[in-house]
């Protein structure tokens, strides 16, 4: 494809107009402005010709797989192909999606002379999780003389993964780890004495008499004690519901990122405090079905693919299936585990369905149920912005609402499932520290 030029449009304008009138003033200089105009359009077509020549060696590469992190600046680094190695100036674009925000439409770089292939970073900043392609790259390049901008289009292969920002939780999770469990200078002491056998030794005085191991006593021929230790390689899963209820803005004027982008940044966030707590952690995500399910393990490797299988993950309008999902947890997990739902039980019907299920699965594992409370629905009288009648009203409905999650709360603890409603500004935060109380007083 070529396109004029603003250079060329200038000439046009300062050739065209002047012989026009000279032809059209003064009689027999038609065929002095026929010779002005024709070498004008000579010298535009010659450098058309030998301009489309050379964009002929040029080209663009992208890295197959580029990853990001939401909200955070990165850089989109492509190479530019000269195969005729001569010095020239290339414009590039691309075509940006709405959700990655770039400052420039275009990118210009001078390609060296001697150089093949040069690299040229483009700066961007994602405003939202997902996969994103490229399929076509753009290239311009100036004509000898400068009229003419030729182009073409380049096809590529490459994809952007757009993953949830953890880092803004690390500040809060830095505090976490210094005053709980087993880490930092003011790590606090273990409940218990754990569960998993360690070794056998001598009986001291003060062990108790279910501490002694009746068998390798008889043996010996003296007393010889259990020693159990605090286990290390338990399974915690967390559960994200995708459903209709998570498509909710998360701020309080109804605008921003749905509650489901604080489930994701919390699942991930509660991943990687499992890891440093040398426990297995798992992943399943839900709507009116069983989206994804990836088993509990540990490692880099393995939180790269809960990574991978989260950052795609968006709400969908439909209502979620707890019996599905709670049947299906019963057939895959056999062990006992810490199950962390994050989800919403606000609606009625949602919150009896979940009552029902979770009998399939309170008896064999530990589960923590976590909620983010919708705008409003919070006691009466700690508004401070009650001004008209409609606050009032307002007010009130949002306790009501309020009243009813505490009635669900009494109803699941009853049947040994905590029920917890968390802000989404501290969601992260609280999470871990669920966890690690857990930890500490080796409740699974």
């Amino acid at each position: 494809m070529i396109v004029p030029s603003a250079k060329l449009m200038f000439w046009t304008a300062m050739v065209l107009v002047p012989f026009a009138f000279l032809a059209a003033v003064v009689p027999g200089a038609a065929g002095i402005a026929c010779l002005g105009i024709g070498g004008l359009l000579l010298v535009a077509l010659v450098d058309a010709f030998v301009g489309r020549q050379n964009l002929g060696g040029v080209g663009v590469e992208i890295p197959p797989v580029t990853r990001m992190s939401k909200d955070r600046e990165a850089k989109l680094n492509l190479r530019l192909q000269n195969t005729g190695k001569r010095s020239r100036l290339v414009r590039v674009g691309l075509a940006w999606p709405r959700e990655i925000q770039s400052p420039v439409e275009t990118l210009d770089a001078q390609l060296p002379a001697d150089v093949e292939w040069s690299h040229l970073p483009w700066s961007c900043v994602p405003l939202k999780r997902g996969n994103y392609k490229f399929d076509l790259a753009y290239v311009e390049i100036a004509s000898p003389i400068g009229l003419w901008a030729v182009r073409k289009k380049v096809p590529v292969q490459a994809e952007l993964r757009v993953y949830p920002n953890v880092l803004k939780e690390r500040n809060s999770l830095a505090a976490l780890f210094l005053n709980r469990g087993q880490f930092g200078l003011h790590a606090q002491r273990q409940v218990g004495k754990g569960r998993d056998f360690e070794k056998l030794r001598e009986y001291v005085p003060g062990d108790g008499y279910d501490e002694i191991h009746w068998k390798a006593t008889a043996r010996r021929g003296k007393p010889i004690t259990k020693v159990f230790q605090i286990e290390k390689t338990q399974e915690v899963y967390v559960i994200v519901d995708a459903s209709r209820l998570s498509a909710r803005p998360a701020s309080e004027n109804g605008t921003g990122d749905p509650i489901l982008e604080r489930f994701v940044t919390a699942a991930l966030v509660l991943g990687m405090a499992a890891e440093k707590q040398h426990d297995l952690f798992g992943l399943l995500t839900f709507t009116n079905r069983v989206e994804r399910f990836v088993r509990a393990k540990n490692g880099s490797a393995h939180y790269n693919t809960c990574r991978n299988a989260l950052y795609e993950l968006q709400p969908q309008v439909v209502t979620p299936d707890f019996d599905e999902v709670c049947t299906f947890i019963r057939l895959r997990l056999r062990r006992r585990a810490l199950l962390i739902f994050l989800t919403a039980l606000d609606d009625p019907t949602i919150a009896e369905s979940f009552v029902r299920n979770i009998e399939l699965l309170r008896r064999q594992h530990l589960v923590l149920v976590n909620m983010v409370p919708p705008h409003g629905v919070k006691p009466l009288f700690t508004g401070q912005n009650v001004a008209t009648t409609d606050d009032l009203y307002q007010e009130l409905g949002g306790h009501l609402r309020w009243e009813k999650l505490r009635e669900l709360q009494k109803v699941l603890q009853r049947r040994g499932v905590r029920f917890s409603l968390l802000e989404q500004e501290r969601l992260c935060a609280d999470l871990v520290a669920q966890y690690l109380n857990i930890k500490q007083r080796q409740l699974l």
